[in-house]
This record gives C-alpha cells, sequence and structure tokens, in this order.
C-alpha cells in the first residue's frame, strides 16, 4: 500500500518568468498558498498528504518527474496557480513537462492539473495535455471525491469540478462550488515546506535588504468583486465575489508563523485587502495588540481606502500600500472598467503618505485604447507619484479574462507558447492593440522601466528614505537590460 495519497506540486518558474532578474535576486520567492490550501484541508480528511515545491528546491523539470516518482503517491497534483494574475499560465509548459517526463517513468500514478490556468482553459488543457485529469475550481471537493474514487475504483462522473476522459474523450462532471465558510478551512499546511527558503522581494526590505528571509504570506480572503477586463483572478472561482476570513483566524496564523517561524516580512495575498474600512481596522487592532514588529504590504484600492484604514495599516506594521492606478489616461482607464478617477489620485497619495506608508504603483502599458500618447501619459503620472516601487507591466490577454475571450472571439494575435505570457521572459508577447504592435509596447515598457528608476528624483528619494545601500541596489539592478524577442526598436 502506498504511503501517501496525494503529492501536490509547484512546479518551477523563476528562469522562464524573470529571465536573468531570478538570479540576480530582484525576485521574491514566495511559500504555494493554494498547494498549502489544499494540503492542510485534506490533511484534516484523514488523507496523507506532502507537498513538493520545486522552484524553492530548484529543481529540474526531469528531476521533479523522479521525486513524484519515488514518493509514489496515489495522485499527483501539479499546482498551477499564484496569488497574482501572472503567476499561472507561463507555468504550463513547466508543469506540462513534469508530467511528461513523470509519464515515461511510469504509468502507476494519476496525474491532475490545478490552478488559475488549467481552471480557465479546462478542457483545452485535458486535450493538450498528458496529466489524466483537471480540477476546475479551487479543488476542495474535487481532490477529496477523487482519491476516494481512485483508491475504490470508482466512476468519476458524479465528482464536482473534474475534468477526464472516457473513450478517449474530454469529459465534465458539473461546476464545483466554492469553499463558503473559509473560517472552516484549518491551517494551510506550512510545515510541510523549508519555510526558511522563502524570501521577500527587494523593495519589501529597502533599507534592509539583507535581511529578506524568512519570508511568509497570509491571505484574509478569497477573490475579487470587480470585473477588471485584463484581469484573469476569478477564473479559479467561476465568477467575481469576495469571501472573508474572520480577523482572528488571520491574527491567528500570523501568531503560528511568527511563532514557529519567526517570520515579520509577511505578503497578504488579499486582491482587495485595503476595502473594508471597518474589517480593516478590526484586524489591524487585533495584530497591534500583539505588539509583533512586522513587516508587512497590502494590496489597495484607489477609491476604497480611507485616512483611517491607512492609519491602522501602519500601526500594525504593514508599511506598503500597492495600488492599480494602472493608466494615466482616463480613456484608456474607462475602457477596462478601472472605476475609479484619475483626478483622485493627488488625494490619494498624500494620504498614504500622511499615514506613514510606501507606495508599490502598478501600470499597465498598451491597454485597449492606449497608444504611444496615452502610454507617454502613464508615465508621466508615474514620475509624478514617485512611488517607492513600481512595477510596469505590459498588456496580456490571460485565460480566463475577458480581454482574452474578446481576443479568441476577433481572431487576436495570441502567443505562440505559454511563456509568452511572462511578463519579462525573453518570449513575452504581449496582446496588440489597434494603434500599437507587440514590440512597440514592449520597448515602451522597457524604457519606461529604466526612465522611472534612473531619475535622480526617484534616487534622491530612496538615499533619503532609506541610505545608499538602496540606492546603490537599485543601480545594480538597472544595470540588467531584459533580452526581447519581439521588441521593436
Amino acid at each position: 500500500m502506498r504511503s501517501t495519497d496525494i503529492l501536490i506540486i509547484k512546479p518551477g518558474s523563476q528562469k522562464k518568468v524573470y529571465g536573468k532578474l531570478s538570479s540576480f535576486g530582484l525576485t521574491g520567492i514566495e511559500p504555494p498558498l493554494w498547494a498549502c490550501l489544499l494540503a492542510g484541508y485534506l490533511r484534516s480528511l484523514g488523507y496523507s498528504v506532502e507537498v513538493l515545491d520545486a522552484e524553492v528546491e530548484q529543481m529540474t523539470h526531469e528531476e521533479t518527474a523522479q521525486k513524484i516518482q519515488e514518493v509514489n503517491p496515489i495522485l499527483a497534483v501539479v499546482s498551477v496557480s499564484g496569488t497574482n494574475p501572472s503567476a499561472s499560465t507561463m507555468n504550463m509548459t513547466g508543469a506540462g513537462n513534469i508530467v511528461r517526463y513523470l509519464k515515461q517513468l511510469t504509468s502507476e500514478i494519476k496525474t491532475l492539473f490545478h490552478g488559475l490556468h488549467p481552471s480557465a482553459l479546462a478542457e483545452r488543457t485535458l486535450v493538450e495535455e498528458e496529466a489524466d485529469f483537471v480540477c476546475q475550481g479551487e479543488g476542495f471537493y474535487t481532490l477529496s471525491k477523487l482519491i476516494d474514487a481512485l483508491k475504490n475504483n470508482g466512476n468519476y462522473s458524479q465528482i464536482e469540478g473534474l475534468w477526464y476522459r472516457e473513450n478517449g474523450k474530454p469529459k465534465f462532471a458539473f461546476p464545483a462550488p466554492v469553499f463558503k465558510n473559509l473560517d472552516e478551512l484549518p491551517m494551510p499546511a506550512w510545515d510541510l515546506l523549508p519555510m526558511d527558503e522563502y524570501r521577500a522581494h527587494n523593495w519589501h526590505c529597502f533599507g534592509n535588504i539583507e535581511s529578506r528571509q524568512p519570508y511568509g504570506v497570509i491571505y484574509g480572503s478569497l477573490g475579487c468583486p470587480f470585473n477588471c477586463s485584463f484581469c484573469c483572478i476569478n477564473a479559479i472561482f467561476g465568477k467575481s465575489g469576495i469571501r472573508y476570513r474572520s480577523p482572528q483566524k488571520v491574527v491567528d496564523e500570523i501568531d503560528f508563523l511568527v511563532k514557529n517561524y519567526g517570520i515579520r516580512n509577511i505578503k497578504i495575498i488579499d486582491e482587495m485587502f485595503a476595502m473594508n474600512e471597518k474589517r480593516v481596522v478590526e484586524l489591524c487592532d487585533k495584530i497591534i495588540e500583539r505588539g509583533y514588529d512586522l513587516n508587512m504590504w497590502a494590496y489597495a484600492r484607489v477609491n476604497t481606502v480611507t485616512p483611517k484604514m491607512l492609519t491602522k495599516m501602519k500601526q500594525a506594521g504593514i508599511n506598503w500600500a500597492a495600488y492599480g492606478f494602472e493608466a494615466g489616461n482616463k480613456r484608456v482607464l474607462e475602457s477596462v472598467n478601472k472605476k475609479y478617477k484619475l483626478s483622485s489620485i493627488d488625494e490619494v497619495v498624500k494620504m498614504t503618505y500622511d499615514a506613514g506608508l510606501y507606495i508599490g504603483a502598478n501600470f499597465i502599458f498598451g491597454l485597449p485604447d492606449d497608444d504611444l500618447d496615452s502610454m507617454q501619459d502613464t508615465l508621466e503620472m508615474a514620475l509624478r507619484i514617485n512611488a517607492e516601487w513600481a512595477n510596469f507591466y505590459t498588456t496580456m490577454a490571460y485565460p480566463g479574462s475577458k480581454l482574452y475571450e474578446e481576443a479568441v472571439k476577433q481572431g487576436g494575435d495570441l502567443p505562440e507558447t505559454w511563456e509568452g505570457y511572462s511578463q519579462y521572459g525573453n518570449e513575452s508577447f504581449p496582446l496588440a492593440t489597434k494603434y500599437l504592435s507587440q514590440g512597440e509596447m514592449l520597448s515602451f515598457r522597457d524604457y519606461a522601466f529604466h526612465t522611472y528608476f534612473e531619475n535622480p528624483r526617484y534616487l534622491d528619494k530612496i538615499k533619503r528614505l532609506f541610505g545608499i545601500e538602496t540606492v546603490e541596489h537599485i543601480k545594480k539592478m538597472t544595470e540588467h537590460r531584459l533580452k526581447r524577442k519581439h521588441t521593436q526598436f
């Protein structure tokens, strides 16, 4: 009898996603939340579960397959899922390779794909890949019933959320509901991971970059109630919406991470953390009571933050607010259903700085109504805000997003490989618009990155806030030029 029912694997992705930046150490390495959520839940039901983070273990795809064979589970779940929209699709090539290598080694271990991308393109994934199953949805109900069926030679037709093959053809049972009461989920199975190996992003620890470990993530909610056309985050949930954990459960998990692993650098992965003032204040008060010296960051939204909310966040140790500003042009912003007023940005920036927080600013070039002039508007807005950190992206039609659906209907020019959905890799291939080619977008994005981070006004601000060592780190970062197959100039 096999000792392990389910092995959940996070495929390696750093070099494919970030190119040379991964070796520089700019990027963070996050513990896989979804793998640990599923492992904790399945273990609470009595199943034997293990987690393999092939990324943090720096395993090749062949080595990962060999490790799976060594563990010899009944079911190997490759979780192609991250905690943001850009963290799934580009990992599908590696995930597929792992399963292919495993099938060459053994046919005894059943395999399943789970995550954002498999949920968005479930039938296609089953048709194109060699995995035995695809999970469409969160997986809590699907995996437990599937392992029972595999143990007892049962059929798959009554397993919600499961895609399988019948006579060589893809079949779908029926949709799985989301897990409604998140407080009923046990603690993620962090004990199944090498927790001392994870590291925060460089900017998260500006002023103390050498102390990026240990590092952890927590979640207070799942899902997003908004419908931005470029976002695919709700593909795994089936529709937009948000479910909350109680503040007490969140604080209990912070207690666990601090006391068991000495973690003080924490990412709050909620897509919409700074949205409900009452909830944020209650949670922050509970963290403040602990007296922990934490260094956290969380996502915020321009039209939902309040002064009281931001003040409490800072007191609790949330030092960074990450805003999705996206675009500096009204026409472009309205075209993606972002639903905030550009005129409010200066007030929100001042409000954030008055509360003592730093800003992580997110911008996207090449949104559907973008042209070269409007992209310049976005860059000028970024330079005016002069946030302590800025992420510059190009528009990708991620599977599960409205942009992807529209591109497929209209015959849009989509990437030929899944690596083409990487923001920073050599194969990066954003969605062209009626005004802009892929090359123009990539070239402008890379120009904007260096314009921003090499700007003397920005570097002077970083020196005042964080010291000359952080400035030197940023200068070293900007020495790296991304290699692009599709740049225009």
